[in-house]
């Protein structure tokens, strides 16, 4: 299974971060590609990628507040997004690990710049919400 792991860093708190990583709803305003974000029946979400109206992708987030660990599962594409947190000085160290499985290896780079530029906006999010 490929996989990759990004590693950022921001001023804010954990718990600023955390507010935003773990609410679907804020998905839209730091995720690349996320337009929209809604809950479904099943205590997961759906996300509307920007661009395409027509293709929900439900999802799955389990948190873990105890260990700073958040997990979205794309339920279209078995992708999973493991965001850790853990405390870096006052600031938040911030930690992507993303597995794809075999059937999606060829989206690994393209899935790479997305959350690259996704940590970037979570954490400049974080410290503009956090002031």
């Amino acid at each position: 299974m490929p996989s990759f792991t990004v590693i950022g860093r921001t001023d804010a708190a954990v718990e600023d971060v955390w507010k935003l990583l773990f609410d679907p709803a804020c998905f839209p305003r730091w995720w690349v590609g996320t337009e929209t974000v809604r809950p479904d029946d099943g205590g997961g979400f759906i996300k509307w990628p920007t661009g395409h109206p027509n293709f929900p992708m439900p999802q799955q987030l389990r948190a873990d507040r105890g260990s700073g660990r958040v997990t979205v599962s794309c339920q279209v594409s078995d992708i999973d997004f493991v965001w850790q947190l853990a405390e870096s000085g006052a600031g938040t160290l911030i930690e992507v690990r993303v597995d794809i499985p075999d059937a999606e290896a060829h989206r690994l780079d393209g899935q790479r710049e997305v959350i690259e530029a996704s940590l970037h906006r979570l954490a400049a999010l974080a410290e503009t919400e956090s002031d």
